[in-house]
């Protein structure tokens, strides 16, 4: 991302003027929007109402992926209509791809465990670390990083913090959680909307962040010492940030990492060569069937054949020895056509490592191996690549865990040590469980001598059970 000269303070403490900020925002409404825009409607393949659909007897409807369809399929060039519009099909290989993505990585709860020394003080942050994520929509929030980081190839995570949070008078437990998640929320960033600014000197640290407003041209500038709003190039109202300890209260997550760049690399992009491909390959096929779907008849030498019915039982009677009739149309079979279809569905599934397996639709025998170890090797392609992600969005997690945990500190709500912040992850097996398979894990660890707590963790039936971002919204 571009970036700015610095100076002293600037807007929010970000070191950038509102003439800097308006002129970084311009650049990225210029360069890199309109490729998230491009990427959202490949996933989404919206709809929407068609110019010429009336006038030419078409569709009322056209889809966001006829984008890329060749004009001799769509009628269209330079967005006006110069020819004859062709059977148009669209198959959405890439969103049903992109929610099996997510669903191996949230599909199930992922549980937040405190490093603390202190096992009672480690209880209370995983009780107060639950009630937040919680409170801010727990696996319907991951869920919703993971789809916006794997459309767009990356997610930002914002932290807010209600006034007062200092005066809650926290003097026990429960209150301690009660004021976390009461006056502290974690909002999800679309890319579309957040525009980062970083440090010149090294991309990987944010001096602040700007919102983008859906409507108008309004601007929220996210910056160490304050949160403010900008409207028609002024600064409209400013909030001070007193609990993040000098920080900008914004994490961001990579869906996979991406060296040197800002952005990570997301599902999309890769795919859409192919998309393309596919659908133009599908409405090529579509045209040709339906021109040769219907047989047709060449009569020579009887007289009214044009007024004759063609069906079962007629009969067609002339004089004349030399006539005949002649049968031709009806489709007929191109392997090669079909061999480059079915090419190309196995070029989107090595690309994205989601073969339609993942989605309940098997196409062949696994084979002689137990049901488990099967799926496993057939799926081994989105296990590794689910297991790349963890790394990126497990960091994004326990970063905006420590965040929580130092804004409460600095409010004077929970004090905890640096080191007492720092949480670790436990990701759930996102293949269906063999409950026989993990009662002999558990039972052959036992005997080698694990520790019962240890084994009851990992069964997902510890005592003092520790933050699960599970919770659905409402």
């Amino acid at each position: 991302m571009p970036t700015r000269a610095l100076h002293q303070q600037g807007v929010a403490g970000t070191g950038l003027s509102v003439q800097e900020i308006h002129d970084l925002v311009g650049d990225f409404v210029e360069a890199r929007l309109p490729r998230h825009e491009r990427y959202w409607s490949y996933y989404r393949n919206p709809m929407g109402a068609s110019r010429d659909g009336a006038v030419r007897g078409g569709r009322w409807y056209r889809l966001a992926q006829e984008a890329g369809l060749p004009p001799r399929t769509t009628g269209m060039a330079d967005g006006r209509a110069d020819a004859e519009r062709r059977e148009v099909v669209i198959e959405n290989d890439i969103g049903w791809r992109v929610q099996a993505m997510v669903d191996f990585m949230f599909g199930k709860p992922v549980s937040i465990r405190s490093e603390a020394g202190d096992p009672t003080h480690a209880a209370l942050i995983e009780r107060v670390l639950e009630a937040v994520w919680t409170a801010s929509g727990g696996i319907a929030l991951l869920q919703d990083v993971a789809l916006l980081g794997h459309v767009h190839g990356h997610a930002d995570l914002a932290l807010r913090a209600a006034p007062g949070l200092d005066r809650v008078g926290a003097n026990d437990d429960e209150s301690v959680v009660a004021a976390a998640a009461e006056h502290l929320r974690i909002d999800v960033v679309e890319p579309r909307r957040g525009v980062p600014i970083t440090d010149p000197r090294d991309y990987r640290v944010l001096l602040g962040y700007v919102l983008r407003h859906a409507r108008g041209d309004g601007l929220e500038v996210i910056g160490p010492r304050s949160w403010a709003g900008l409207d028609h190039g002024r600064v409209a109202w400013e909030e001070p940030l007193r609990w993040h300890g000098g920080r900008v209260p914004v994490v961001h997550v990579q869906n996979i990492a991406q060296p040197f760049e800002y952005s990570g690399q997301g599902e999309v992009e890769p795919l859409i060569p192919l998309q393309d491909e596919l659908n133009t390959r599908l409405s090529d096929r579509a045209h040709r069937v339906t021109l040769q779907s219907f047989r047709m008849y060449l009569a020579k030498g009887i007289r009214g054949f044009e007024h004759a019915r063609v069906g079962p039982g007629q009969i067609w009677s002339t004089d004349n020895v030399n006539a005949s009739v002649e049968e031709f149309g009806g489709d007929a079979s191109s392997p090669s056509e079909d061999q480059h279809i079915r090419e190309v569905r196995e070029a989107l599934d090595k690309i994205s490592g989601i073969p339609p397996l993942a989605s309940g639709v098997v196409q062949a025998k696994i084979g002689n191996l137990s049901s488990a170890n099967a799926l496993r090797i057939t799926l081994m392609a989105a296990l590794s690549k689910t297991a790349r992600k963890r790394v990126t969005y497990g960091g994004g997690i326990a970063r905006m865990c420590e965040l929580v945990l130092a804004c409460l500190h600095h409010a004077g709500v929970l004090a905890t040590q640096e080191r007492d912040r720092r949480v670790r992850l436990t990701w759930e097996d996102p293949l269906p469980d063999d409950v026989r398979e993990r009662m002999q894990a558990a039972e052959s660890k036992a005997r080698l001598g694990v520790p019962p707590e240890r084994i009851l963790e990992e069964l997902g039936y510890a005592p003092g059970e520790g933050a699960s971002v599970m919770t659905p919204r409402g």
